[in-house]
C-alpha cells in the first residue's frame, strides 16, 4: 500500500490538476520492486523486505495471524451472531404470545364486581 494515497502502489495515479501519475512515494516503491526482481529475489523475500521497511501497512490484506484474524473473521461472525440473536428475540416473541390465552379455560379471571358492573350498564343501555 502506498503510504502516500493509501492505494496500492502499482495503481496509484493520481489524476487531474498538474500532477498526473503516480505520486513519489509510489515511484519508489516500485523502483525497489523493479530491483527485487532484478535480483531475483522471492516474492517472500521482497514482501518481507518491504515489510521490515514500511510495516505491516504496507500489505494490502493484513495478514491472517494474531489480532489481525479478526479483520477476517468479525465480517463472518457479526452478521451470524446478530441473525441468531434476532431469531431468539422473535422466537421468545412468538412463544409469549402463544402462552398467552384470551378467552376460554386458560384465560387470566376476570373480576366478578367488574363483570357485574358491565353487565348493569348493558342493561341500562338495552332499557
Amino acid at each position: 500500500m502506498c503510504g502516500g494515497c493509501n492505494d496500492a502502489a502499482g495503481s496509484c495515479y493520481h489524476s487531474g490538476g498538474t500532477f498526473s501519475g503516480p505520486c513519489p512515494m509510489a515511484l519508489d516503491m516500485l523502483k525497489k520492486v523493479d530491483a527485487h526482481v532484478a535480483n531475483n529475489d522471492s516474492d517472500s523475500a521482497t514482501l518481507n523486505a518491504f515489510v521490515q521497511e514500511y510495516g505491516p501497512l504496507v500489505l494490502i490484506e493484513p495478514p491472517k495471524s494474531g489480532f489481525n484474524l479478526a479483520a477476517w473473521i468479525m465480517p463472518i461472525l457479526v452478521p451470524l451472531v446478530a441473525f441468531f440473536a434476532v431469531w431468539e428475540v422473535v422466537r421468545r416473541w412468538r412463544h409469549r404470545a402463544a402462552l398467552t390465552p384470551t378467552a376460554g379455560p386458560g384465560a387470566p379471571a376476570v373480576p366478578h364486581d367488574l363483570l357485574n358492573r358491565v353487565r348493569a350498564d348493558a342493561e341500562k343501555e338495552d332499557a
